[in-house]
């Protein structure tokens, strides 16, 4: 009711007609009284090029008493950019509990974690032509590097932080092969404002991680903190690629 049940993809897509888009409902629910409307709510992904293929992966998650929790996911979508297919990883973590997004984290590293062993949505030769699942396309590609971006409701150099980088506090700057790379590390960007007790902390909650190969490529970032939209700042970063 608090977006008065409008249909924000679609919204959105209007907004931008030439742009690519997916969206994915981390969970779906009936609406009291209708019959075809439902209350939805996940991530999308507006594109410039267009998209290859994309999957939903929803998150794990733990019941929770107080406060509320809800279920929340991470979209994955290739698409066909000029320079070569690159991944997009949009999700939203767990915004109360550390162990949660912990859960999350090795959750996504597990199934995103081997692009060339496992192929694209689909691999191998069609033994049934006549189904034609490959409608004459070749297997669809599922590269290595990749964006991670959106939500993560941790800050830098938290647990879940060191987590998907690689970084240990007890070896500043030391990094393994396999992390992800902050693209604003270092920056001192803020996209929350919280005020406990009467005093105001500016925190950044969210996020946006490259994998190694793509960290040269980026060129510039910052947030957008006078964005009334939403009470996390829209967080930019621009890639040269």
């Amino acid at each position: 009711s608090r977006t008065h049940h409008d249909d924000q993809p679609a919204q959105l897509s209007s907004l931008l007609p030439d742009h690519h888009w997916v969206y994915a409902p981390a969970f779906d629910m009936a609406l009291p009284g209708e019959r075809t409307r439902r209350r939805q709510f996940g991530p999308m992904i507006l594109s410039r090029w267009p998209i290859l293929w994309s999957r939903t992966w929803p998150l794990p998650k733990r019941r929770m008493l107080d406060p509320i929790n809800t279920q929340t996911a991470a979209l994955e979508a290739v698409i066909d950019h000029p320079s070569g297919p690159l991944k997009l990883i949009s999700l939203h973590l767990a915004h109360v509990g550390v162990e949660e997004r912990l859960d999350q984290i090795a959750f996504l590293k597990q199934v995103l974690g081997n692009p060339a062993a496992e192929g694209g949505p689909w691999s191998g030769t069609d033994d049934e032509p006549h189904r034609n699942w490959t409608e004459g396309e070749a297997e669809p590609p599922n590269p290595t590097r990749a964006i991670w971006a959106g939500d993560f409701n941790m800050e830098p150099h938290s647990a879940e932080y060191h987590a998907l980088t690689g970084q240990t506090p007890y070896h500043p700057g030391a990094r393994y092969a396999d992390g992800l790379i902050d693209t604003t590390s270092g920056l001192g960007l803020h996209t929350h404002v919280k005020v406990i007790a009467g005093q105001t902390r500016l925190r950044q909650l969210d996020h946006v991680f490259v994998t190694p190969d793509l960290a040269p490529c980026v060129e510039t970032a910052w947030a957008d903190n006078a964005c009334p939209a939403s009470d996390h700042h829209p967080l930019h970063v621009r890639l040269a690629l």
